[in-house]
């Protein structure tokens, strides 16, 4: 277990990086040698081999088999992408390229999206999956009560997004569709427009009474609508994961293909990261983040993009542990930014 504050050296915050970014290129264990040689280090070999075994014993490495190099382990790529990696941008002509494609497009948001993942895939070699634009904030539009067959009643509830959701309520006495459509007529008249907050606060007094009743429908019903879900999924570049050597066995390889594919994880891990931060920019998910296990040997870079409080979606990446992190952020920071940037043109915002 690594604590969450381990204190490296300077030393050894260099030797991790270096090991890190030459593992990623070469897929081998990494030896203190390899390090003094190819960035021409000012300490010795022997001594590199003393901070990778401390390191190793601080959890941020691991040796695959006596007398082997050492590769980074889940935390070490944490403290990597977290304290060491810095900042970086795309380079100006491939900014420039991804621009011109975007700016050729059709001015229309599902085909920037498409062609978001096609673009995420081919810069940063992994599988891109980007969702549709989401309105994170319901508010009531209109309810309608329909008297259907003795006590039933049929709540047609409309929110401001379009979305309709009907219920079948087994009311305690017979009403008429007059009595019906005046408690209908009380709810529009006090609810709408707002969102569940609002709600809450223009909450009826009368407890017990059917007008509290099914204002609190309404309520559930705009609270059940505000749970993320990720809308249609624009999916491309599996072929770059399967291709990696962490994925060539046939087990590992259905696993990825069911990661790629699980909508059910996936609105999970949005809504506990983009959708669900107050905090804007890049997530990072490192072998699952002792969260999610099935995603114990690969990596999701998370971003979202259009407004919060408004309407969001989001674009991302998924990769083995090792992966090219800088590469990969830089790449799904600009594509979100241009996202958005295009969705507010568009709006005229």
């Amino acid at each position: 277990m690594v604590k969450k504050m381990a204190v490296l050296s300077e030393r050894q915050k260099l030797v991790l990086a270096l090991l890190v970014r030459d593992y990623v290129e070469s897929i081998e264990p990494i030896s203190s040698g390899r390090l003094v040689k190819n960035y021409q280090l000012e300490f010795s070999s022997a001594t590199v081999r003393n901070e990778m075994a401390v390191l190793e014993q601080k959890g941020f490495l691991s040796q695959p088999y006596t007398s082997a190099g050492r590769v980074p382990t889940r935390a070490g790529y944490r403290y990597y992408v977290r304290r060491l990696m810095g900042e970086d941008q795309l380079p100006a002509h491939i900014q420039e390229m991804i621009r011109h494609q975007f700016y050729q497009a059709r001015h229309d948001v599902d085909d920037w999206l498409s062609l978001s993942a096609s673009v995420l895939a081919q810069h940063s070699m992994g599988a891109a999956i980007v969702t549709q634009l989401h309105t994170e904030k319901a508010r009531f539009k209109h309810i309608a009560l329909l008297s259907t067959r003795g006590r039933q009643a049929l709540v047609v509830i409309v929110l401001s997004s379009g979305e309709v959701y009907q219920q079948t309520l087994v009311l305690d006495e017979t009403l008429s569709q007059e009595q019906l459509s005046g408690i209908a007529s009380q709810i529009n008249q006090l609810a709408t427009g707002l969102d569940v907050k609002e709600l809450k606060e223009k909450k009826p007094e009368q407890a017990g009474s059917l007008l509290n009743e099914i204002f609190e429908v309404v309520l559930n019903t705009l609270k059940g609508s505000e749970v993320i879900s990720s809308g249609e999924v624009y999916r491309d570049g599996l072929a770059n994961m399967l291709s990696e050597p962490e994925f060539a066995e046939p087990e590992k390889a259905k696993q990825t293909l069911e990661i790629f594919e699980d909508r059910v994880m996936l609105d999970d891990l949005l809504s506990r990261t983009v959708f669900g931060s107050d905090t804007p920019g890049v997530h990072v998910i490192i072998g699952g983040e002792d969260t999610w296990d099935q995603l114990e040997d690969t990596s999701l870079i998370l971003a979202s993009y259009g407004k919060k409080d408004h309407a969001m979606g989001a674009v991302g990446i998924l990769g083995p542990l090792r992966m090219s992190y800088s590469r990969g952020v830089s790449t799904v920071r600009f594509v979100s930014e241009l996202i958005s940037e295009l969705i507010s043109e568009s709006m005229g915002s």
